[in-house]
This record gives structure tokens, sequence and C-alpha cells, in this order.
């Protein structure tokens, strides 16, 4: 049927205690302390595999490395703008901020690196996160961005 969904993709009904429907159509449920939780989208290998990643280019470039994995709005571009400001230590950092569902890649420096990390040290990132996330590996991809950008970014 064109022009919209006849059926909705979540029935607020069928919810588990603790969980709602927001406006935007996003599932938000609450976590019991203590509990365990089995539904993350990545290990916990995968996290501390990203953050060390994210800490080892830190301290080799002294840029602060940022990452974002979701949605970006209509205009990927524009959402990764936006979002920037709102990161740790925005001027001397770089955001890698990837939209999965738009298959969209953004990356953005702050002014008092912006000589440093360069357009051309975005696209090598973009380029190195790119061959894995076309095989569904976040993660790898945006670990594989940050060594090469760090490698590619000028020693302070």
């Amino acid at each position: 049927m064109a022009g919209g969904n006849r059926f909705p993709a979540v029935i607020e009904a069928d919810l588990p205690v603790g969980s709602v429907l927001t406006a935007s159509g996003r599932v938000s449920s609450v976590h019991r302390i203590g509990e365990p939780y089995d539904d993350l989208p990545f290990t916990v290998d995968e996290l501390v595999a990203l953050d060390d990643a994210m800490t080892d280019a830190t301290r080799a470039t002294k840029v602060r490395f940022n990452a974002y994995i979701g949605p970006l709005g209509d205009d990927p571009a524009a959402g990764a703008e936006e979002l920037f400001p709102t990161t740790p230590e925005a001027e001397r950092s770089v955001l890698i901020a990837v939209s999965p569902n738009q298959r969209a890649v953004e990356i953005r420096s702050g002014k008092a690196v912006a000589d440093r990390v360069t357009d051309r040290v975005a696209q090598l990132g973009v380029t190195a996160a790119v061959s894995s996330f076309g095989e569904a590996d976040l993660i790898d991809g945006l670990i594989s961005a940050i060594r090469v950008m760090s490698a590619a970014i000028a020693r302070p």
C-alpha cells in the first residue's frame, strides 16, 4: 500500500512492563540494576576494543575522538553538524557519526584541530570504515577509521 503502513510495527499493548512507545516510534525500556541485559547491540569485547582505539588515538594525537552510531535525521550532514557541538571537548575533537540505516558516515572536527584534522584525514577515515560497514561490522569500521585517522593526523 503506497503512502503509509497499514499496521504499526510495534503494538504498545504487547510491550513488556517498563517499556513505552515514544512519539518518534522508538521503544524505550527500563533496565533494573542487577538484572542481566542480554539485548546489547555490541559485545563487551567490542566496546572495550573501541574504547581502547579511541584512547590510544587521543593520546597519540592530543585530539579527542568521539563516535556516534544512530539516526542523523533527514539530512545526515546537517544532523552531524547539530550533534557535533554537544560532544565532549568539541573544540579539540573529532566526531565520527554513523547512521547505519541511512548508510551515512559523517566526520566533523573542532576549530582547535581543524589544521590537523583536514578533509584528507576525514576522507581516509571514511574510506577505512566503509569496507567493514559493508560487512555489517560497525565496531571494526569505527576502529579502522580511528586508527587510520590517528596515523594521518600531524603530531602536535
